[in-house]
């Protein structure tokens, strides 16, 4: 089992930061890779950003790539959203998940994941 815990949200203004943080426990945070979805009211959860276990390389929905990044820490078992030049668009509860991947690829659907976090609200004021 991998426990995941998000923190880090708010209500931040259009243009500005928030970085996300995401604290793992329970296995081998390195086996995992890891995934940053989000969810706004009457829609379906999205795929945001993904790192695979090394943190060598990343991948961005075209609705955020250029203003989010995705990163790790693996001595810590975090992961982070850096979140700049926010939009209204950007409000939604944000979830990091987990798969086990041995190799350097990460899943883009909710169903590749095995373990979620309770989320985290970003709300983004105009």
């Amino acid at each position: 089992q991998v426990q995941l815990v998000e923190s880090g949200g708010g209500l931040v203004q259009t243009g500005g930061s928030l970085r996300l943080s995401c604290a793992a426990s329970g296995r081998t945070f390195s086996n995992y890779a890891m995934g940053w979805f989000r969810q706004a009211p009457g829609k379906e959860r999205e795929f945001v950003a993904g790192i695979s276990w090394s943190g060598d390389y990343t991948y961005y929905s075209d609705s955020v790539k250029g203003r989010f990044t995705a990163s790790r820490d693996n001595a810590k078992n975090t992961v982070y959203l850096q979140m700049n030049s926010l939009k209204p668009e950007d409000t939604a509860v944000y979830y990091c998940a987990a798969h086990i991947s041995a190799t350097l690829r990460v899943g883009r659907r909710p169903n590749e994941f095995n373990y979620w976090g309770q989320g985290t609200q970003v709300t983004v004021s105009s």
